[in-house]
């Protein structure tokens, strides 16, 4: 069974809306207003891209990305040449960008599920809150790589659902504190 890994900038009170400067979110960008730049917090980031045999993104992410990402080589080598999964009931195979290399369309978690099943690497899952949300409340996320920022946004796209359910456990399998109050949290979902 391949494990899935949300990876995600999040704030202090659980906002991971814009973080890179998105429109249309009134404090878009907050990972960079104010908050000094420390190589070593990112290093998470690099050994994503190294571990991961898959990427999986939600309808409105993989449109954010698609355009960007594989003009970026440099930076995002690893994604590039990785198979990309994403999670529509809407997105068209017209709709697929031709240089991002294999992408195949998802049409409901129960897929999600069935390629969790498959032989392969871990995927990783990058900045779909309501995927995110989603795929926790059915049980399907393993891990999760947090980098958390010593901010206060207050309203925005959360990481995690409202939704009443039974308590999930996490175990805590790695941490670091950085220089500028960056975290890096790893947890694994104890099952």
């Amino acid at each position: 069974m391949r494990t899935l890994i949300a990876t995600a900038f999040v704030s202090l009170d659980g906002v991971v809306e814009a973080p890179g400067g998105e429109p249309g979110y009134r404090n878009s960008g907050w990972t960079f207003d104010g908050i000094q730049f420390d190589e070593a917090a990112y290093e998470l980031k690099g050994r994503e891209q190294e571990e991961a045999t898959a990427m999986m993104l939600g309808r409105v992410s993989y449109q954010a990305f698609a355009p960007v990402w594989p003009t970026m080589t440099e930076e995002f080598a690893g994604y590039d040449a990785m198979p990309k999964y994403v999670v529509s009931t809407t997105l068209r195979e017209e709709d697929l960008v031709g240089d991002w290399g294999e992408t195949t369309i998802l049409r409901s978690l129960d897929d999600v599920a069935k390629l969790k099943e498959t032989e392969g690497g871990p995927i990783i899952l990058h900045s779909s809150a309501e995927l995110d949300r989603d795929l926790a409340d059915a049980g399907l996320i393993d891990r999760y790589h947090l980098l958390l920022f010593p901010v206060l946004l207050g309203a925005g796209k959360k990481l995690f659902s409202d939704t009443d359910k039974d308590k999930q456990n996490l175990e805590l399998v790695e941490s670091e504190a950085y220089s500028n109050g960056v975290q890096k949290l790893v947890y694994d979902v104890v099952r």
